[in-house]
């Protein structure tokens, strides 16, 4: 997850934004023009987007392609329940350091820590956290507001499939949302094997905000009232309800073009 977490260096910016604070954009031009040594290892701070929006990145456009063709892979990162905080890889090819002639060991684990590291109840070598998750897709939706619809990559890594950067933002926030709906057997995620939570109607629709997830299977893991950040689940469906309006609000509008240039004709 380190090598992921430059992709959260971005943000865009608006062209009537950038146009009312000229001290800013003149300085901004500056520093492009005579910091060559700092702006050739960031993405291109000149070239107009979509939109004519500005890009303030740490990663370019080839960097980014390098790094979501691991992040997008459901045998490294991406989990059914959203992005693994270690790759899978290493579940069969696990990091290995001697010092001092004792051996140190990185493997993948989905679930608990198996040591009595940070206390035995934390664990980043696997799980899915929500918080990153989030930065994440709030990171992919800022690539798309600056490269557009024709930047694509493949996703699920293998595939294929040919997705916008918004599109993928959209996947991985409905897997995430995904750990806390009922699948068609009746069952959430994120209650994994405890069956008064899965069957009980006194308590299965009282959901818990569980601090991590499985990386395999989206149980809750480590402590269950972890609103603070895995409460950010609200903010997934709130984006996913408003650009399903947005699209039906489209499909509408261009239905009725269709008919009113079709009454025209006749």
């Amino acid at each position: 997850m380190v090598g992921l977490i430059p992709l959260f260096a971005v943000e865009t910016l608006e062209p009537e934004v950038l146009h009312k604070v000229p001290g800013f954009k003149r300085r901004l031009e500056w520093f492009i023009d005579n910091r060559p040594d700092l702006t050739s290892h960031l993405a291109c701070m000149r070239k107009a987007g979509r939109g004519e929006r500005r890009l303030l990145s740490i990663t370019n456009q080839d960097q980014l392609r390098r790094l979501l063709k691991y992040m997008l892979d459901e045998h490294e990162f991406l989990s059914p329940y959203g992005v693994r905080t270690l790759s899978r890889f290493h579940r069969e090819n696990p990091y290995t350091l001697y010092i001092n002639g004792v051996e140190h060991r990185v493997e993948y684990e989905p679930a608990e820590a198996s040591t009595g590291l940070f206390g035995g109840n934390s664990n980043w070598r696997g799980p899915v956290w929500f918080p990153l998750n989030f930065l994440l897709i709030e990171s992919l939706q800022k690539f798309h507001h600056y490269l557009g619809d024709d930047f694509k990559v493949e996703f699920p890594t293998g595939s294929g499939t040919a997705t916008t950067l918004w599109e993928v933002a959209a996947e991985l926030s409905r897997r995430m949302t995904g750990i806390f709906l009922r699948a068609a057997d009746g069952r959430r995620p994120v209650f994994g094997s405890l069956q008064k939570f899965q069957k009980d109607p006194h308590w299965r629709d009282l959901i818990l905000f569980y601090e991590y997830f499985h990386g395999e299977s989206g149980t809750g893991l480590g402590a269950s009232h972890q609103t603070g950040w895995t409460g950010l689940v609200t903010k997934l469906i709130q984006q996913s309800g408003e650009s399903r309006y947005e699209e039906e609000s489209e499909q509408e509008a261009a239905t009725a073009n269709a008919d009113r240039m079709y009454k025209e004709k006749k």
